[in-house]
């Protein structure tokens, strides 16, 4: 009930509470106390607000979403390594990164380096050039000063200390990011693109639509991977309109469960469908994650472990996605439907996104996330979906977190946005990128 209390304050605190407003079960450790013996309010309230940036900030698609929770977790973990005891740095693991600030005194106030760690980054990925990025940076500076208020006992040269060095971590890293290819990438997400002709390639769905980062999986630095071809799963089944084809049989598929969808699979669609102006994919998985952390009790220590290996996982699942999407550059169902099936059929979501469909991001990426949660948290724990209780849908349950994964996947088919190999097989990326990230040297 504790921790359950502590993350209603802090999605309440995102929503505007002002500064001055206590929350009473922040933990006030005694001085040089290691990270573990704090909560982790503070990343939980900037994960939340970042889901907030999501839905108001033009261009956070789900390739430059991805990357910022990447970097989000990347900053918080690296600044509080030094107060974690039998964790090791990743940042020379990891490609690009390159030395990051150390700290030269012990101790410091863990919290406060997160929140101000948190803040800076936050600064640069969610403000720069973007359409929020006064109103971005505005929230920042008052959810950072909330913090400083609630540890107002804290000494004020160890609040000081500590705000410094969590803001030389925060700028370090989004430095680093400026040259990975992807920076400011929410300002070009449909540059200029002559998608390859022939037969089962894609097409715009939509007249005159643009192709929505179409570079992205082969410029853009990966985090573990080795490049965003390291998790190739190989191509979809062979293309053919022929009936009793391993490929008409997939759209045949599609073409039948959408036309007899039950009510249940239309809400299960629609709950995941995470499109523009939502929490996104990224985020919807970054939600769960939040979940997680509460209903586990976790404290700092755990919450900043967890949020690096499910952001990096969640940054290169995705960039490995759009690897694969433009490097197979497979038509979308509806495009397949009505060519050769019911030219009058549409899908059961509006709006087929803007990109090719092989293999499904939702699929991957919520895969990698689910497989990283479950590394830290068990292939068994139950939860219960909460993302979307403000938008009206019901929670949703589940037994494990994979399920989710899962759930998240089968959703594209039943949205008509998806084949079921793009599926499964976006779903063995998402688990092999993870793989890959658990495999880092985290401890020593």
């Amino acid at each position: 009930m504790k921790h359950a209390l502590r993350f209603t304050v802090c999605v309440a605190l995102t929503l505007g509470m002002t500064a001055g407003t206590p929350i009473a079960s922040l933990e006030h450790p005694e001085t040089g106390a290691p990270v573990s013996s704090f909560g982790p309010e503070v990343p939980l309230a900037y994960y939340e607000l970042s889901l907030t940036f999501t839905k108001r900030t033009a261009g956070f698609t789900p390739p430059v979403q991805s990357r910022a929770y990447g970097y989000m977790g990347l900053a918080l973990y690296e600044a509080l390594i030094s107060g974690m005891r039998g964790h090791r740095s990743i940042a020379h693991q990891l490609n690009g990164i390159g030395e990051l600030p150390q700290a030269t005194a012990l101790p410091y106030h863990w919290p406060l380096v997160a929140s101000a760690a948190l803040a800076e980054v936050m600064r640069g990925l969610w403000g720069g050039t973007t359409n929020m990025a006064a109103a971005n940076t505005a929230d920042l500076d008052a959810l950072e000063a909330y913090f400083q208020a609630q540890y107002a006992q804290v000494p004020k040269g160890l609040r000081k200390m500590s705000g410094d060095f969590g803001r030389q971590v925060g700028a370090a890293v989004f430095e680093t990011s400026k040259d990975d290819g992807g920076h400011e990438g929410y300002g070009r997400n449909f540059p200029p693109y002559m998608p390859p002709v022939g037969a089962g390639l894609w097409v715009p769905t939509a007249p005159g639509a643009a192709a929505l980062q179409p570079y992205w999986g082969a410029t853009v630095t990966t985090f573990a991977l080795s490049s965003g071809a390291e998790c190739d799963p190989g191509g979809p089944p062979a293309y053919s309109e022929q009936p009793g084809s391993a490929f008409y049989a997939e759209a045949y598929e599609v073409y039948e469960t959408v036309n007899n969808l039950t009510p249940e699979q239309l809400t299960i669609a629609r709950f995941w469908a995470d499109g523009p102006g939502s929490i996104s994919g990224p985020g919807h998985s970054l939600s769960i994650t939040n979940q997680i952390l509460v209903q586990q009790g976790a404290n700092l220590e755990v919450a900043a472990e967890t949020y690096a290996r499910v952001g990096i996982a969640n940054a290169d699942a995705v960039t490995a996605v759009w690897w694969t999407k433009y490097h197979y550059n497979l038509l979308r169902p509806i495009t397949y439907i009505n060519n050769v099936i019911d030219p009058a059929w549409t899908t059961s979501l509006p709006g087929t996104p803007p990109f090719p469909e092989y293999v499904s991001a939702h699929s991957s990426q919520s895969a990698a996330a689910a497989v990283s949660l479950e590394y830290l948290f068990g292939e068994n724990l139950p939860f219960v979906d909460h993302a979307h209780d403000a938008d009206g849908f019901s929670p949703r349950p589940f037994d494990r977190i994979y399920a989710a994964a899962e759930e998240a996947g089968i959703s594209r088919i039943y949205g008509g946005i998806h084949f079921r190999s793009g599926n499964l097989h976006g779903q063995w990326q998402g688990r092999c990128v993870a793989t890959v990230v658990n495999d880092l040297n985290w401890r020593k």
